[in-house]
């Protein structure tokens, strides 16, 4: 049963913030608390009468003087805080609702790796320019990807000459444009061959006018596309490929990294696994 007196409702949107998610990783409750302050505008008492402790204990927390390394105590402040079940999960700690029942139940509209989700990459295109300015690492699963990093206007290419820090490592995989898959994609989306792998080769060529400037590679694959990904570091923005449409027209799921989520993971071990068997090109 939950010891919380009268729990703190948190803005869901603040549970998404970056800096909120590094200090639940990190479990460090006092950071925690110092967001609650910020973001729910709770005072000290408050934020006491909602964890089950002292005003007193909840001073020396903020400010650093005393550490929380007990589970319970880790559980009383995630009740306290009426903290969702990704943010639960991102402290080590159980689902509310499995540790209500004992089994594995998840809500899948809040499922913790994926935190957001936009109609299509049109929508989510300001926030991919802006995580990838400062990315070390950039994966590229396409078709063509003349939209993506292939052009000068494409989404991802500013970032691949960028002048503030370090340039990012690189790597993007195309459909090989001579795999049976490409005539099935390209009667899919009503194109011809050739104009499907045309572009495809166009890309490419555009992508080895940067192999100086940047640690880049380029790779071929032959499954049929199925799934469209752009990771950039620990984010993912994930969106599907099927009859009648390209990826970009996709809704795009932001996936991110989480200790125990499958998604992330998945999606990376299948980009490795493409890569192991593709054909570089560049």
């Amino acid at each position: 049963m939950s010891t919380a007196l009268v729990p703190i409702p948190m803005p869901e949107w603040a549970w998404q913030h970056a800096e909120v998610r590094q200090a639940l990783r990190a479990r460090d409750v006092g950071a925690v608390l110092r967001y609650v302050q910020q973001y729910a505008g709770a005072s000290q008492s408050r934020i006491a009468a909602a964890v089950g402790m002292t005003q007193a204990r909840v001073n020396e927390i903020i400010n650093g003087r005393r550490e929380v390394v007990r589970l319970d105590v880790y559980e009383r402040v995630a009740d306290g805080l009426h903290m969702p079940d990704d943010a639960r999960h991102l402290m080590g700690l159980a689902a509310s609702r499995e540790a209500r029942s004992a089994g594995a139940v998840f809500d899948l509209a809040a499922f913790p790796e994926v935190v957001r989700v936009y109609a299509g990459q049109a929508s989510a295109a300001e926030e991919i320019q802006q995580q990838a300015t400062t990315a070390t690492e950039l994966d590229v699963l396409a078709v063509r990807g003349l939209g993506l990093i292939g052009l000068n206007d494409s989404l991802l290419r500013a970032s691949l000459t960028r002048t503030a820090g370090p340039l990012p490592r690189v790597r993007v995989l195309l459909l090989h444009p001579e795999a049976s898959a490409l005539a099935r994609r390209a009667a899919e989306i009503g194109e011809s061959v050739e104009s499907l792998a045309s572009g495809v080769r166009l890309a490419e060529a555009r992508l080895r006018e940067l192999t100086d400037i940047c640690d880049l590679s380029v790779f071929r694959y032959r499954m049929l596309p199925t799934w469209r990904i752009i990771r950039l570091d620990a984010v993912m923005f994930v969106s599907a490929f099927d009859v009648g449409w390209e990826g970009h027209e996709s809704a795009t799921y932001k996936v991110m990294e989480t200790p125990h989520g499958p998604l992330y993971r998945g999606f990376r071990r299948m980009f490795e696994a493409m890569l192991d068997e593709g054909e570089r090109t560049a």
